[in-house]
């Protein structure tokens, strides 16, 4: 893997809504940028500068020169997913739709909410005609889509509709803190979208039941233990963090509610399980038809 390790410079700010700012982040050696396929939900490394506030110098080992600075040196890496790309050659920018969290701010959050132009990070992102990873939509020959995610998974959601085929068909269902979070996303006509503003109402409540009525599953909302919660939770048709064996390709039912159906599930990580619980444990889905990924866990601050 030779992936893009370039220093970027904040090129715009905007803020979307009270929990979303939009940063534009450029730099020339973006050039080099580029996916194999559509972007869907593409993910990259941001490294942000610690409490020095300068940015390491990294080599091709760079978790490994990261992990032996100092660390007053060290800074933080984070996982967030290019919203959309802008521009072409040295004048691309990658465009992050950034969470401002009011209860539990994590380095990238706080980063965000006082980025202005010209403040520098490092990005670690796909490299064009070289392996990366980091896209895990992959529904196969499914013949419907079923998007589900809080607030942290809106700008992975947001990609994957923008770049379906137009005869796409599905849902998606997206929580969000506020009402005034809403978002006008663009997507196939074939596939509906439904915003679950919480408003103040426990986080995962509303997605939940929303789902189990979509899936159409009588059943009472899941009840998951914090002992249940794998706290690397990320499970895709090809790979489980759980070491479950699986197969490397969709293979998708022809009967029953969830005939044709691939799941794309993410966000925190015991809302996550307790939907992967009730579609995979009780409905019996294939785990060849889903993805759950666990992006954060409330209380629990992310290593990367």
């Amino acid at each position: 893997m030779n992936p893009v390790l370039a220093t970027v410079s904040v090129a715009a700010v905007e803020r979307l809504s009270p929990s979303y700012v939009r940063i534009e982040l450029a730099g020339p050696d973006l050039a080099d940028f580029g996916v194999d396929g559509p972007l869907y939900d593409q993910r990259i490394k941001l490294l942000f500068p610690g409490p020095s506030g300068t940015l390491p110098t990294l080599g091709a080992d760079w978790w490994g020169d990261f992990m032996a600075l100092p660390e007053d040196e060290r800074g933080h890496v984070r996982t967030y997913t290019i919203r959309e790309v802008r521009g072409t050659g040295a004048d691309t920018r990658l465009v992050v739709d950034f969470v401002l969290h009011p209860d539990d701010h994590g380095p990238g959050s706080s980063w965000a909410g006082h980025a202005a132009e010209g403040d520098r990070i490092l990005v670690l992102c796909p490299r064009r005609g070289e392996p990366f990873g980091g896209i895990e939509f992959v529904p196969g020959d499914a013949e419907r889509v079923l998007l589900v995610g809080d607030e942290t998974a809106v700008p992975a959601v947001a990609a994957i509709l923008s770049h379906l085929p137009a005869e796409a068909r599905g849902a998606a269902f997206l929580e969000v803190p506020h009402a005034a979070d809403v978002q006008d996303l663009i997507g196939p006509a074939g596939v509906t979208m439904t915003w679950l503003p919480r408003e103040g109402v426990a986080l995962g409540k509303l997605l939940h039941a929303a789902v189990l009525e979509h899936v159409g599953a009588d059943v009472p909302p899941p009840v998951v233990a914090d002992d249940e919660v794998d706290p690397d939770l990320w499970e895709t048709p090809g790979w489980s963090s759980s070491g479950e064996e699986v197969a490397p390709a969709p293979a998708v039912p022809d009967c029953g509610p969830l005939a044709g159906l691939y799941a794309w599930i993410a966000g925190e990580a015991k809302v996550v399980t307790g939907l992967r619980k009730v579609l995979v444990s009780e409905l019996g889905m294939d785990r060849r038809q889903v993805s759950f990924m666990g992006y954060w866990r409330r209380g629990v601050a992310m290593r990367s």
